[in-house]
């Protein structure tokens, strides 16, 4: 068989191009560097010289230049080449083809790797001023190190007072004012730990934009809207939309409350446990249909029971036959991650090894990803069977490609799967300036297919009677600001209103309003 016949035709067809006629001959300098590419190709056994020399050669050959190199020498070496690689890669194909190609993915993420970490710092890069933010906070809060670092000790000191919050972030007083009507409505907690998340200086901020209340909640409040899971709760503390699938709603409190939140006009003004009788009761739902396998213990903050309570509901669903998987929803592992401690470790790992637990976080901003957020993840993983996160999209947090990449991969680095980005919901006027439109989300997660690790890139999706997801074929057609969407699991077609555009696209909100 002649050698010719044994290399494919991206091989042949670079070897045409590199051996082709020319006018043109190449200069002293550039023949001695070819003799010396030829030479070393020749004496090592590896690939990379040969890819340089046919790399330098390729170039040559586009500038209409010749080389003193015959085809039977290139035609040995290409031979050699496919010899060495493990899979017989041809050099046509590596330099003809593959390095083009490589090429061109890499500068689809040129802009990205060059933005990612000013316009979306994680709390990793950005530690260095966080520690310095504890301090602070520490100080003015008067916390001893040992109140700092137990979850108890920032649960008594955290920031629920307008007066507070205004001694520990530098906010003009309008802006104070307008967090003082909020407050008279809804709820405020920042714990001193998530508090130190919040950069100085930055207008918007993405966790003060999260965490600190403005007046848009209360100025957007039109008319109220029914409480979300009023329609499908069946019982008491469950919400249910799925046939094998139950919310319990466990307790109304959290470490910090979110000014996002599905349920932040129905969360009452104190914090409360619930009786045993009440979760008998929700219990006493799940063991009368067993279709259901699939229990979501949320609230609130499942992570905020206290570890015995925990302890016995995880007990109780073990119990139940044909409940198969346990969630357990929780912020805690960002806004107070104190609360990751042995004892609940050990009880996520206890009940994981009758049935498997997943924890759902809900992680916003490669901003929350702080070294102790990543160890306490890190640390949640070796227990449980997964760690998922649900985040939202929300505007001026995430609603770019960089911010949304950013935070696919820093969560991802951080032992947590991205699992879902929900569309921020409707029925909440209250938040109405956090909206973001289904096309600018889907822009964003489309982008990130071919360009980041495919287990990194979240489902979108949007809750209008279930979680629909967003795909094109799902939004059927629109009028206006309002869509008809498709649930593609039953056909059924359902309105899901926009957002509002012209409210989206207006210069300044929420802090940069002052």
């Amino acid at each position: 068989m002649e050698l010719e016949t044994k290399l494919d035709t991206y091989t042949t067809e670079l070897l045409d191009s590199i051996c082709k006629e020319s006018q043109q001959e190449p200069s002293e300098n550039v023949e001695d560097d070819i003799d010396q590419l030829y030479k070393t190709a020749c004496e090592q056994e590896k690939t990379g010289p040969i890819v340089r020399l046919f790399s330098r050669l390729k170039e040559l050959s586009e500038e209409n230049r010749v080389t003193s190199l015959s085809r039977k020498q290139l035609e040995e070496l290409a031979f050699k080449h496919q010899q060495i690689d493990e899979h017989m890669v041809s050099i046509g194909g590596r330099v003809g083809q593959a390095l083009a190609i490589a090429e061109n993915a890499n500068s689809r993420v040129t802009e990205y790797l060059a933005e990612k970490d000013t316009q979306a710092p994680s709390g990793i890069e950005l530690w260095g001023q966080i520690r310095e933010n504890q301090k602070r906070i520490q100080k003015k809060l008067g916390m001893k190190d040992k109140d700092w670092n137990s979850f108890q000790g920032q649960i008594r000191n955290a920031v629920d007072s307008v007066e507070q919050l205004g001694e520990l972030i530098d906010l003009p007083g309008s802006v104070l004012q307008d967090i003082a009507r909020v407050t008279k409505n809804y709820r405020m907690r920042l714990t001193p730990y998530y508090t130190s998340l919040i950069m100085p200086g930055i207008v918007n901020d993405p966790v003060m934009l999260q965490s600190v209340p403005t007046g848009e909640m209360v100025d957007n409040a039109g008319i109220e809207i029914p409480p979300v899971a009023a329609d499908h709760s069946p019982a008491r503390l469950v919400d249910q939309f799925y046939p094998r699938v139950v919310t319990i709603k466990s307790t109304n409190m959290c470490a910090m409350y979110c000014t996002h939140c599905l349920r932040i006009a129905h969360i009452g003004k104190k914090d409360k446990m619930f009786s045993k009788e009440a979760y008998g009761e929700a219990l006493d739902y799940i063991r009368a249909h067993d279709q259901i396998r699939d229990v979501l213990v949320t609230g609130g903050d499942a992570f905020i029971l206290p570890n015995s309570m925990l302890r016995w509901l995880l007990e109780q669903l073990d119990a139940i036959e044909h409940v198969k998987m346990k969630r357990l929803g929780t912020r805690v592992p960002v806004t107070v991650p104190m609360r990751i401690d042995d004892e609940l470790l050990d009880i996520l790992e206890e009940s994981n090894d009758r049935k498997p637990v997943r924890v759902v976080t809900q992680i916003n901003t490669a901003q929350e990803v702080t070294p102790v957020s990543k160890q306490g993840f890190k640390n949640i993983s070796k227990r449980v069977s997964a760690v998922l996160n649900q985040a939202v999209l929300l505007r001026g947090i995430n609603d770019s490609s960089v911010k949304m990449w950013k935070l696919c991969e820093t969560i991802q680095e951080a032992y947590v799967r991205p699992y879902y980005i929900f569309n921020c919901s409707y029925r909440n006027p209250q938040f109405v300036h956090f909206r973001v439109p289904v096309e600018r989300g889907r822009d964003i997660v489309e982008s990130m297919y071919g360009n980041i690790s495919g287990d990194a890139i979240p489902r979108y999706i949007a809750t209008a009677g279930g979680k629909i997801p967003m795909h094109r074929s799902n939004v059927v057609r629109g009028e206006g600001d309002e869509l008809i969407l498709r649930k593609p699991w039953n056909g059924e077609e359902v309105r899901y209103p926009d957002a509002d555009k012209t409210e989206y696209e207006k210069d300044s909100f929420a802090f940069s309003r002052y």
